[in-house]
């Protein structure tokens, strides 16, 4: 059923992909709008698409009265709960609603919510893959692109949510069928005091789920096995490294499904995706069709048709014996090291961005072992250099462009050159997909041997 907002001041707070996406859905439903955000309108992309709409724009800064005088604040996941205006907004009692809560208000169709430090976004993509091989009509959106309050205007059978611990800051009744939780690692310490607050966000995933939903969960990641203890929903466990668990167990080669009497062997040799995590990310994609009944050889021939996502481990490049590789989406240290450990040496890793607050050591064991040349760029280059100093030949560069010239020169035949930050984008790009973008163009203007420069 339609949600009424007639008569009630909104103002959303954060003018991105959520934020204008929201605007549009509280339009539909009969609010006044306005859109707020402390950026220059000259800085927030697509707000040309909302000109023409009866909407009141509140841009470079944030006009308290409006947040004083709302009637509900709607919060673009990017926005900190204790920023100022929200702040001010919850003194005067004025509630609080994501996105994710505000959509999921009027969805009626099972969601599959998928959370965790890295592998959410290919995760995601699998289901929709199997959802649609078992002819389902199914929404494939969240953190991964397109916003959940979209699917309100269409009709769905089955619905996968990629889900950060910002959107998950403002759960209150939000209430998945199946809830992913796919690892835990360090991250976001530049939005949250310490690892556990972190923690504890994408554990509110699981927090309205009971015994009649299902909790699917990485058996190999002890600090998911520590957490889960809370979950009520029905845990379902994977695990890539064989230990023997109620779910989805690999042996060798070969992939086992127990559950409920259930037992089907999938072959991993026919898996396209390479890396011992992408194993861990179809394993999990499996298990929420597989417990509805879909039959285990279809959705695993959907799982190894898929080849790979934009800017995740995506081979851009040969040239001149060398391989290109964007992972523009490795904005963490555990992304970071995941891709690397599927990798020969020598590697030219260029990583840096902006600093996320988390520390860098834990790469340093492979650095040592595979990366011949680090060049850093960004807000982070100088502390990266300084807690991974004589673990490689570090080189700073103040562009990507730069980089990247520096990567052809010093990489030989047979080496690889892994954009994989282990930071975010925002102190250089928009985001990590235009980072990526550009680390693409760049590679593919460089010139092939014998040619000119």
């Amino acid at each position: 059923m339609k949600q009424d907002f007639s008569g009630q001041r909104v103002v959303v707070i954060g003018a991105g992909l959520s934020g204008q996406a929201l605007v549009r859905y509280l339009l539909s439903r009969g609010a006044t709008v306005a859109l707020s955000d402390q950026r220059q309108r000259s800085q927030i992309a697509g707000l040309e698409s909302l000109a023409d709409l009866p909407i009141r724009f509140d841009l470079g800064g944030h006009d308290l009265q409006l947040f004083e005088q709302a009637d509900l604040i709607a919060v673009s996941p990017g926005v900190p709960l204790d920023c100022p205006p929200l702040k001010l907004a919850a003194s005067c009692n004025i509630p609080l609603l994501g996105e994710v809560e505000i959509a999921a208000a009027e969805i009626d169709a099972p969601i599959i919510g998928i959370t965790g430090t890295n592998g959410k976004s290919t995760t995601t993509s699998l289901i929709g893959e199997i959802m649609r091989a078992w002819g389902k009509q199914v929404f494939v959106g969240g953190n991964i692109g397109t916003p959940l309050v979209e699917a309100c205007e269409s009709n769905y059978d089955i619905l996968a949510v990629e889900l950060s611990s910002f959107q998950l800051e403002t759960i209150k009744k939000f209430h998945p069928r199946f809830g992913l939780l796919l690892n835990l690692s360090s991250d976001h310490l530049d939005r949250y005091p310490d690892l556990h607050s972190y923690y504890l966000a994408k554990l509110k995933l699981f927090h309205n789920m009971d015994a009649g939903d299902f909790a699917i969960l990485n058996a190999d990641d002890p600090e998911v096995c520590r957490l889960a203890e809370g979950i009520k929903a029905t845990k379902v466990w994977f695990s890539a490294k064989g230990q023997s668990v109620q779910g989805l167990v690999r042996e060798s080669d070969t992939l086992f499904w127990n559950w409920n009497g259930a037992s089907n062997k999938l072959p991993l040799a026919k898996l396209q995706l390479s890396g011992e995590h992408n194993v861990e990310n179809a394993m999990a994609a499996l298990i929420p069709a597989l417990l509805q009944g879909c039959d285990a050889e279809l959705a695993w021939d959907a799982v190894c048709g898929f080849n790979g996502l934009e800017h995740r481990m995506q081979l851009v490049r040969c040239l001149n014996g060398v391989n290109w590789y964007n992972d523009s989406k490795g904005t963490n240290v555990g992304s970071v090291v995941k891709s690397l450990s599927g990798l020969q040496a020598p590697v030219t890793l260029i990583a840096g961005g902006k600093d996320k607050g988390g520390e860098y050591t834990p790469l340093r064991p492979l650095v040592e072992e595979k990366v011949d040349n680090l060049i850093l760029i960004g807000e982070a280059a100088a502390r990266m250099a300084s807690e991974l100093s004589g673990t490689s030949e570090i080189r700073l560069a103040a562009t990507l462009d730069a980089a990247i010239e520096q990567a052809y020169e010093v990489t030989p035949t047979g080496g690889t050159v892994l954009l994989s930050p282990a930071c975010s984008s925002f102190d250089m790009f928009e985001n990590y997909a235009v980072r990526g973008q550009e680390f693409a163009r760049l590679v593919q203007q460089l010139p092939a041997e014998g040619e000119v420069r």
